[in-house]
């Protein structure tokens, strides 16, 4: 179950070679995987925060921002290199953040029907 659940960061670190090899631009990549990678870590950190506090307000704060901020480092990336580099490499990130949220939505779906028909 966790290597479903993870199945976006799996992904994004196996396109490595693909993107490489096709010639792709590195630096989007690069920047698109990082903060893809560092959103999910913050998301499951916060995740287990809300789950550990009994206060109901603060769940939904810690989910609720955690979600907004979440996408705005995401965001903020993709604009970032798409401005610094070439735009190209904010293309690249882009592509590849929604390729991630993709397969990330439809795997928390997927799990989420599984447990409720437990």
């Amino acid at each position: 179950m966790a290597l479903l659940r993870y199945l976006d960061v799996v992904l994004v670190i196996a396109a490595l070679p693909f993107v490489a090899f096709a010639g792709l631009p590195l630096l989007g990549y690069a920047v698109g995987a990082g903060a893809w990678i560092a959103q999910r870590a913050a998301g499951a950190l916060l995740e287990r925060q809300a789950k550990n506090t009994t206060d109901v307000r603060r769940q939904v704060g810690l989910n609720l921002g955690g979600s907004l901020g979440r996408a705005w480092l995401v965001g903020g990336a993709i604009l970032a290199v798409g401005l610094l580099g070439e735009r190209e490499d904010g293309l690249m990130a882009a592509v590849l953040v929604a390729v991630a949220f993709t397969v990330y939505f439809a795997m928390a779906l997927l799990l989420h029907v599984a447990g409720d028909s437990k």
